[in-house]
């Protein structure tokens, strides 16, 4: 099975740093999407040292990276980057299958999937 998502080196990088930082060494990145934000979903990441045979599971750049069955068709060709600026740090993802997106960058909906929309 290919990959559902791609993290960028950049984004390895910063995974690997914040699971050094936080002590959660043999820890797996979680990419999740959750009901809610202004468009009706928001995607969610954590660092999880459990996973199920409901999960999808595949490493990156040594990274395990874990994505349930209920996310994994909403997220599957999603590029999650790093990115630096004068303003600080901050994950950017990049979901084909999103069709609007809130202007915070972390609220989505899709054509199949409209979740639970919120007041911003």
């Amino acid at each position: 099975m290919s990959d559902l998502i791609t993290l960028t080196e950049a984004a390895a990088i910063q995974i690997k740093k914040m699971i050094k930082e936080n002590g959660e060494e043999g820890a797996n990145f979680r990419f999740s999407i959750n009901g809610g934000g202004c468009s009706g979903l928001s995607y969610g990441m954590s660092l999880d040292h459990e996973k199920s045979e409901k999960d999808t599971f595949f490493e990156q750049h040594g990274i395990g990276v874990v994505v349930d069955e209920e996310t994994a068709p909403i997220v599957a060709g999603t590029v999650i980057d790093y990115k630096q600026s004068l303003m600080g740090g901050g994950f950017t993802i990049d979901n084909p299958n999103a069709l609007v997106s809130c202007g915070c960058g972390s609220s989505f909906r899709t054509a199949k999937v409209a979740g639970t929309p919120e007041d911003c």
